[in-house]
């Protein structure tokens, strides 16, 4: 049987009217009966770059066998002129995570859905300790099996206290070999102790690479590390 993590990720892909943009990750987030899909922010709007598409599309898996099968789901940014997602921002500024839902009446018919719930958020934070290793899923520079439609998994470990806001922010660090693309991709950590047939905490949601400012490109190699947002913030972002 085929990891039910596959069905929770998807890949994301942006667009200006018919236009292409951009590739990044995304995940499902379910709340009472409702669907969310979640990703970094910077995928939906980045205003320093001039990124503003008004549209993502999703491709759903309509047969748990054959992987080959689907469908392609178009959602719409904006709504009468008002951005549908929801955002946060808090004492250390805005959050880098956004949650838009998605209308179940327009989800593919048979498509294969799993999706994560305040049951696979982390509890207690101090619980995961330095060095953890956790993955990172999703599609790193749009790479991805494309006959399945599948995403890859970056093997990564928690590099900062858990459970402390790195500088403040609502993120935590992990070191791994990330790339474009995996914005917005879940970072989970294996739970036997879950009981749903899902067992996986899902710990935060990568938003970008983080490195000094201060590095000399040609002396010094990148930090490797990243940032990832607290995926508690969806208890926030789905009310």
């Amino acid at each position: 049987m085929i990891e039910p993590l596959f069905f929770a990720v998807v890949r994301i892909s942006t667009f200006f009217a018919q236009g292409a943009l951009t590739a990044a990750s995304g995940f499902f987030f379910e709340r009472d009966d409702r669907l969310f899909l979640v990703t970094a922010r910077h995928v939906l709007l980045d205003r320093p770059t001039g990124h503003h598409p008004d549209r993502v599309e999703i491709r759903f898996h309509t047969d748990a066998t054959d992987l080959t099968r689907g469908a392609v789901l178009s959602v719409p940014l904006y709504m009468d002129g008002r951005s549908a997602w929801r955002q946060a921002t808090d004492s250390g500024g805005e959050i880098d995570v956004a949650a838009i839902e998605v209308d179940r009446r327009m989800v593919p018919e048979g498509a294969v859905v799993r999706a994560f719930t305040a049951a696979h958020l982390q509890e207690p934070l101090e619980e995961i300790r330095i060095g953890a290793p956790v993955l990172v899923v999703g599609f790193p520079l749009g790479f991805f099996d494309t006959l399945h439609n599948l995403p890859v998994a970056r093997q990564a470990a928690i590099a900062s206290a858990f459970g402390v806001r790195f500088q403040g922010q609502g993120y935590f660090l992990t070191d791994a070999r990330m790339h474009r693309g995996g914005s917005g991709a879940p970072v989970v950590l294996h739970d036997a102790r879950i009981d749903t047939g899902f067992p996986w905490k899902l710990l935060g949601i990568h938003s970008a690479r983080l490195d000094m400012g201060n590095r000399e490109q040609d002396l010094d190699e990148s930090l490797g590390l990243n940032c990832a947002w607290y995926a508690d913030v969806l208890t926030t972002l789905t009310l």
